[in-house]
């Protein structure tokens, strides 16, 4: 079966680096994994305007678009076509009528550090949520916050520039710049547990000076990967693309690399290559690529994939959510970690002031923004 598809994502603009990545995974898939023979792999540049490139796109009349790397771009995308867009690169998107998303939804990525900190600190009872006023980032705070008050704990949320209130937690969303900025200026000590995104993207916290113990979201590593019954394992894919970029695969790879996958059993299983008749393979799809578990719900949404919970280890990410995944235990200082003992744990911290100015709930109650 000949397969033609077309890919809108960044190759120019702050988000190049990530939509390069994308299109070298998913040039990987048409020439190797996609059908009998190689895929036509169109590439459009959705930068600086992703509706356009969407509405290009849709003109050349692939069997399958994917959308960009981005919730911005990738919504923007969704709104200016009719076609089924595969999502792999927008965290934010909201399901629609024509997307179909591989990746896990913004809103649950703090979900497993707060299983991950409640498993060690059993009366955790105060998480602080501190996020940018951007797109993304108020996702991943609001994600955090209905995951908080659904375990009964008392909530309370900072926007940026605002400063966090002590607690047993803290939860930073932000610009990937906005929260090295936070990592590098808040008393850490303050807090016995601090999670933010960018810890779980290798690159962003680099230069950081104190890793220890930060945790974060990934919807991705190599070494944690599942074995899959779709596609090659992550260590081939990982070997095929250093061959093809001489680099590692970055999460954005392996996101679209796995929605080629995905999208090829769907279009070879469906009546016709018609979007409403992928669509509807799509919708009773139940597989697992080198990414994860793919599945969605009636609505699109992706339900099957689970983003991992990482923690910075002796200079290392090391994997500690969920338990089936892990790769080490958590170190907490409850736990009697010694690199991690904490004066916080006895609750005697001080309010921070310009608490006032935030919103309160409990008791029943590096690149630019791109994920």
């Amino acid at each position: 079966m000949d397969v033609r598809a077309a890919l809108v994502t960044p190759l120019s603009g702050p988000l190049a680096i990530y939509g390069q990545a994308s299109a070298a995974a998913l040039q990987l898939w048409a020439d190797r994994y996609a059908a009998a023979k190689p895929a036509e792999l169109q590439l459009v540049d959705a930068h600086p305007d992703a509706s356009a490139a969407a509405r290009r796109a849709q003109q050349l009349q692939p069997d399958l678009l994917f959308g960009p790397y981005g919730s911005g771009p990738a919504a923007r995308a969704a709104d200016a076509t009719t076609r089924l867009l595969w999502n792999h690169g927008g965290a934010r998107l909201r399901p629609r009528r024509n997307v179909i998303s591989v990746l896990a939804p913004a809103a649950s990525y703090f979900t497993g550090t707060l299983e991950a900190v409640r498993s060690a600190q059993p009366d955790l009872r105060r998480v602080a949520v501190l996020h940018a006023d951007t797109g993304f980032a108020r996702s991943v705070g609001e994600g955090a916050m209905r995951a908080a008050d659904a375990r009964g704990l008392d909530v309370e949320r900072a926007v940026l520039p605002e400063p966090p209130p002590p607690a047993d937690l803290l939860l930073v969303a932000g610009r990937f710049e906005d929260e090295l900025s936070a990592a590098r200026a808040l008393p850490r000590r303050r807090w016995p547990a601090v999670g933010l995104v960018a810890a779980g993207v290798r690159e962003v916290l680099a230069d950081l000076d104190d890793l220890e113990g930060l945790l974060g979201p990934a919807q991705w590593l190599p070494q944690a990967a599942p074995v899959p019954d779709l596609g090659p394992t992550a260590d081939e894919f990982t070997a095929a693309y250093q061959a093809r970029t001489g680099e590692e695969p970055p999460y954005p790879a392996a996101q679209a690399f796995a929605a080629g996958l995905v999208a090829t059993r769907c279009l070879a299983a469906a009546a016709s290559s018609r979007d409403e008749d992928v669509l509807q393979v799509a919708r009773n799809l139940d597989r697992t690529t080198l990414f994860g578990r793919f599945r969605t719900d009636a609505s699109g949404a992706q339900v099957g994939h689970e983003v991992l919970t990482v923690q910075w280890q002796d200079g290392a990410r090391q994997v500690v959510w969920p338990p089936r995944s892990a790769q080490a235990p958590l170190r907490h200082p409850a736990l009697d970690h010694p690199a991690l003992d904490h004066p916080a744990l006895d609750h005697t911290a001080q309010e921070h002031p310009g608490q006032d100015h935030r919103e309160h709930r409990g008791q029943g109650s590096s690149p630019r923004d791109g994920r």
